[in-house]
């Protein structure tokens, strides 16, 4: 419940929550989502909600916009008072689904997490952001589009007009997510709900969307509620920060008492899962995070350092292109150049990073490594074989040495299936085991991602995000793969889970030998995980190196920059910057039959390579 001392220095609240009880129905009976929580935002007021994945933070959210009941919770008590601007503020628990439509998208955003789920498929995204404008602003067609190409300049979506017309699916990840916060701020909200709303989205583009929100909370004095897992965020956006725990508030104060003083041991233990960058600072190799449970701590992480590294992947001038198709018989008229003359080495039992912001070719590069994405040209060959020569039916087979962890865990798994006939499905497929053998295996793999094995009956929709995502790793590591490449497997992850997921990559690579394309965003987990970064920018590597070389002596201009951007967690360093000023990112649309030039390197230690080449602003 809210205190009298929280009541005495809210004055006037946007929004005043007071004893939320939301309940959900499972097989057991009716469970508690959210418990007795309390807690108010003020006009021009950021608060943060953390807290694990099922801690309750999205269940509250939720329940301001009265969805909540639409995924099967009952708000079973309490209020939540919310000022419309005219006074007299309203409960929303007791609103009619009419009174809160009108809300909804209208004096109430909410940014979503899963751009892909959030986002209608069979809509252009020029339909799906003028839809609120027409509907709550009662704008013409014309005038909704105008200003939905705003919006979409606003959050830094290149070529506007080309994506106006564009569906979700012809989108990256973080180009999805810049266009669900573009709705969400379409009808400028008195609240503002962000659910995650930089979780896929790159340092650059991150700093420019949180000063964006920022600049906005400030000059139109709207309220946000930021639910997040990113302590560093919480550091630079919040104003307080609500801490929860398994449906109950643990603690709550300002950002700097919550960063500085912290009470509880569990907002200790999370603000100790935090990767900050710099930590690995004259390290010789990654190492596990030292995480707190229980009394006796945990032993000291061991560096992982391979004796004699043999090179496993080798990729020679990698190219990937696709086609733009226009005009009335859908011809080839243009040519995407996704991937550009990408060469590097990964050696057994280590990880190679690829860092860079979305769209520049991270995710394409690492499909076009195991064919799920035929590439135009170049050479890969994994352990002396050469993948692009397979055949289909060799391709299959090699396909057990090489695995994949995609970014989103809930479109790579199959709803229909239960978990464990999803890890088992691989090794059915290569006939891997008896029946009493796979179970054994697969029992062993939910031990190994520190799963109960009672989940193994369960279907993916009643699993969190970060045990999902623990479900894609355990499927991964079916079939002992020699290389598995992890495309922003931790993005979406809470931090202490995030903090378990990547202890649980490395402590599987030191025990198998696995080596690891890890492609990110994320700085600070990059600088933990990598022995080598390679950082890439429109489709091709401007600087490759060791991780030492790369964090500790960046040369690039580009590099700099991704490194200046990401955030700290400390409140007292806030980064946050009005003036962030990113040069706009050239198109990768070329016209067919252009030549681009080769990439050129000068080795600025051995080992350590820069672009050099005036086309990619170094």
């Amino acid at each position: 419940m809210l205190d009298e001392t929280e009541r005495a220095g809210a004055a006037a609240p946007l929004v005043a929550i007071d004893g939320l009880r939301v309940t959900f129905q499972t097989r057991e009976g009716r469970v508690a989502g959210v418990n007795d929580i309390g807690f108010s935002i003020r006009p021009g007021e950021c608060v943060c909600v953390v807290g694990e994945s099922g801690s309750g933070k999205s269940v509250t959210s939720l329940s301001l916009m009265r969805l909540v009941e639409y995924g099967g919770g009952r708000i079973d008590g309490g209020a939540m008072l919310f000022d419309r601007g005219d006074g007299r503020p309203v409960d929303l628990a007791r609103q009619t689904d009419a009174a809160m439509r009108k809300l909804r998208g209208n004096q109430i955003g909410m940014i979503f997490q899963e751009p892909m789920t959030s986002l209608n498929p069979v809509f252009t995204v020029g339909d799906q952001l003028a839809e609120s404008l027409i509907v709550h602003r009662g704008m013409t067609r014309a005038q909704a589009r105008a200003r939905a190409l705003d919006l979409l300049r606003e959050v830094r979506i290149p070529e506007p007009e080309r994506r106006l017309d564009q569906y979700p699916h012809e989108l990256s990840g973080g180009m999805r997510q810049r266009v669900v916060i573009a709705m969400a701020m379409a009808c400028e909200p008195r609240l503002l709900i962000c659910d995650e709303p930089t979780t896929a989205l790159d340092v650059t583009i991150q700093a420019e969307i949180l000063a964006l929100i920022n600049r906005l909370k400030r000059e139109k004095t709207m309220a946000v509620l930021f639910i997040t897992h990113d302590m560093a965020v919480v550091a630079q956006m919040a104003d307080r920060v609500v801490v929860m725990l398994r449906g109950d508030k643990v603690e709550e104060g300002t950002v700097t008492e919550i960063f500085e003083t912290p009470r509880e041991e569990y907002t200790k233990a999370l603000l100790a899962a935090v990767p900050r960058l710099g930590e690995m600072r004259g390290k010789p190799a990654p190492e596990p995070l030292r995480l707190m449970r229980g009394a006796g701590g945990q032993a000291a992480p061991r560096p992982i350092i391979v004796d004699d590294p043999q090179p496993l992947l080798i990729v020679r001038d990698l190219c990937t292109r696709f086609a733009v198709k226009g005009g009335l018989l859908r011809r080839t008229v243009a040519q995407v150049h996704a991937v550009e003359d990408v060469s590097f080495a990964l050696n057994g039992g280590e990880t190679l990073s690829l860092v860079g912001e979305s769209g520049c070719g991270k995710s394409t590069c690492g499909r076009s490594i195991l064919r799920l994405v035929e590439p135009t040209s170049g050479s890969v060959h994994l352990g002396g074989t050469d993948v692009l020569a397979l055949s289909p039916r060799a391709l299959r087979r090699a396909r057990a040495d090489m695995q994949m962890i995609f970014q989103d865990p809930f479109a790579s798994l199959d709803p229909q299936m239960k978990l464990y006939d999803q890890l088992e499905e691989p090794m059915l497929n290569y006939g891997i085991g008896s029946k009493s053998e796979r179970q054994d295996r697969i029992a062993g793999l939910f031990d190994r991602v520190e799963l109960p094995r009672s989940f193994m009956r369960r279907y993916p929709h009643e699993m969190s995000g970060g045990q999902r995502q623990r479900i894609a790793i355990a499927r991964a590591l079916a079939l002992n793969p020699k290389l598995i490449i992890a495309d922003e497997a931790v993005s979406a992850l809470d931090v202490s889970v995030q903090a378990q997921v990547l202890n649980l990559l490395m402590e599987l690579q030191q025990d198998l030998g696995i080596s690891m394309l890890f492609i990110s965003h994320d700085m600070a987990v990059v600088e933990r995980v990598s022995h080598h970064v390679a950082v890439m920018y429109l489709g091709r590597i401007v600087e490759i190196g060791t991780r030492a070389q790369v964090f500790e002596n960046p040369q690039h201009s580009y590099t700099r920059q991704l490194m200046a951007a990401v955030p700290v967690a400390d409140p007292r360093q806030k980064k946050i910057a009005e003036d962030l000023t990113f040069t706009p990112i050239p198109s990768p649309i070329h016209p067919i039959g252009h030549v681009s030039p080769r990439s050129v390197y000068r080795e600025v230690a051995p080992g350590h390579r820069v672009l050099i080449d005036p086309v990619t602003h170094g």
